[in-house]
């Protein structure tokens, strides 16, 4: 990549701004407007998240859906036996990354994980399609697998297992609940002068900073 192509891809940050009088007193009600502004405007996948966990070399992150959001904090799910949920095992603490880049907007997220109660996590998993409880079954996320036709094999498998009958969600299989200590809402403005304003958790409850871009 040339200098003249990193130059093409700068961009000015033009769509607006954010004030404290935009704030509202609680940070999960805010995300939550943000939330319909980026569906509204049509993003894909907005409800893709980064997580981050840390592990004794350094820190791991991948993208992860969100799945629920209430007074508790942020929902996922995904398999017990992963690397994430062997990370989170260790240190609970994380973080989220929502990248609403076509609004020009970030939300970023500070927090601790813990599973959901096994009720919520059966829930859910029945709302899903066939197809991906299915691959709940058939993936055993994270660990090796010999080839393609390896996976294949094994949702095959599952769908003979689980034919004609409904599909419960597997033992090793759940969310998890990030419950923030730190949220930062992130708008970009003209020559670089961001504007950022973050929410902290303490002993009277939240209260909200701007920091410097």
């Amino acid at each position: 990549m040339t200098p003249d192509d990193l130059a093409a891809l700068r961009a000015e940050y033009e769509l607006g701004g954010l004030d404290e009088a935009d704030l509202d007193a609680d940070p999960l009600t805010m995300f939550s407007r943000w939330f319909a502004e980026a569906r509204a405007a049509g993003l894909v996948e907005a409800n893709a998240m980064v997580l981050a966990t840390s592990t004794p070399t350094g820190p791991s992150t991948r993208t992860v859906l969100l799945k629920g959001l209430d007074p508790g904090g942020f929902v996922f799910f995904t398999n017990y036996e992963s690397r994430k949920a062997a990370e989170l095992a260790v240190s609970p603490a994380c973080a989220l990354l929502f990248g609403w880049y076509p609004l020009q907007r970030q939300v970023r997220i500070e927090g601790v994980a813990e599973k959901v109660a096994r009720a919520e996590t059966e829930e859910y998993f029945a709302s899903r399609p066939r197809d991906s409880q299915l691959g709940a079954w058939a993936s055993r996320q994270s660990a090796e697998v010999g080839s393609r036709e390896d996976l294949d094999a094994a949702y095959a498998e599952a769908e003979q297992r689980f034919a004609g009958q409904e599909i419960p969600a597997p033992p090793f299989w759940g969310g998890y609940r990030v419950v923030p200590t730190r949220i930062e809402f992130w708008q970009g403005r003209r020559g670089r002068m961001h504007d950022r304003l973050v929410y902290l958790d303490g002993p009277e409850g939240w209260r909200s900073a701007r920091l410097a871009p």
